[in-house]
């Protein structure tokens, strides 16, 4: 062999010996995940962990081999749809949503990016998809309504009101979930003696009007149904609870931690982190529609003693031990 034809040869081992090891260190995607909440940081930051353990129970750690893009309407729902379309732009690979008003705005800004719910309390009354088993669309996650649980909230409130004769049933006629609810609501109410009296919430303005009606009809305590003008009002609601000197349960705990009085339903938590498991599948090729949306598994009991103090009402020891979580 000449020199030339040498020089050639080793010169174009060293290249192909340089250029396979560039090939392999080639850095993979990074998937992006847009998280979409009409939440502040900090009201936000414990289901965003329950999120994120979610990840980590399948291998994914934020800042290594996922990225997560966070946009926080700060309590403005007005700001959702600038959001949602921002996280479109980004081309997110999946948005997660942490409420129904935060879903609609994501599925007004996409129709292509998979959508995964956190939570929704009828999302095909919603029209976020077609059926709880096949969505049909590109939304799919978990539902937080199991109308069941009804008749428990009606038995905590008989335990913490001994004398617990009238409820006012706070719900929406229009609403699907309400509708299934008062099934639930009903017999057990026949059951325990109680009367009730259903004071219906078309939107923001009946909220008042609704705590006056239910201290003029002598309601002993309130009961309030899932429903979206409920969850977006949520803070004047449990404010009114108290002031109006009624005790009451909501549908889920962040009413509670708004400052009223109890709660008894489904873990948000545990739906925060069960979530991560449509991010996983969605990544690794499944689709929004083919996946159905799940119903809540686990259930929480949380006690505000400081709402009730403010109250004038005395939760039994036995209903606190029984608590899973009591903010004092």
């Amino acid at each position: 062999m000449s020199n030339n034809k040498l020089t050639s040869f080793v010169l174009s081992a060293m290249l192909f010996a340089l250029c396979v090891p560039a090939a392999a260190q080639q850095p993979t995607k990074v998937p992006r995940i847009g998280y979409l909440t009409g939440a502040t940081p900090d009201g936000q930051s414990h289901r965003i962990e329950s999120f994120r353990q979610g990840l980590r129970e399948f291998g994914y750690v934020e800042g290594k081999n996922i990225a997560i893009e966070y946009r926080y309407a700060e309590l403005k729902p007005d700001r959702l749809p600038a959001l949602a379309a921002e996280l479109v732009r980004l081309k997110v690979d999946v948005i997660v949503t942490g409420g129904g008003g935060n879903t609609r705005a994501a599925k007004e800004a996409t129709n292509t990016i998979p959508i995964v719910m956190t939570q929704d309390s009828d999302p095909v009354a919603n029209g976020f998809v077609t059926s709880l088993a096949r969505p049909g669309g590109n939304i799919t996650g978990l539902s937080n309504f199991a109308p069941e649980i009804s008749g428990k909230q009606l038995e905590l409130l008989k335990e913490v009101v001994p004398k617990l004769s009238r409820v006012a049933v706070l719900g929406t006629s229009t609403g699907t979930t309400t509708a299934l609810s008062l099934k639930e609501v009903e017999p057990a109410a026949g059951a325990f003696g109680l009367k009730l009296q259903f004071l219906d919430i078309l939107g923001p303005k009946d909220i008042e009007n609704a705590f006056r009606q239910a201290s003029k009809g002598r309601a002993d305590a309130v009961l309030v149904l899932p429903g979206s003008i409920f969850n977006s009002n949520r803070t004047q609601i449990a404010k009114l609870g108290v002031k109006s000197r009624l005790p009451a349960i909501y549908s889920h705990s962040e009413y509670v931690v708004d400052g009223g009085l109890m709660t008894y339903s489904a873990s948000q938590r545990d739906l925060d982190r069960r979530a991560a498991t449509y991010v996983d599948k969605i990544l690794k090729g499944a689709k929004p529609a083919d996946l159905p949306v799940e119903q809540p598994k686990k259930f929480e009991f949380i006690i505000n003693l400081k709402a009730a103090k403010q109250i004038g009402l005395t939760i039994p020891p036995n209903v606190l031990a029984r608590a899973d979580k009591v903010i004092k």
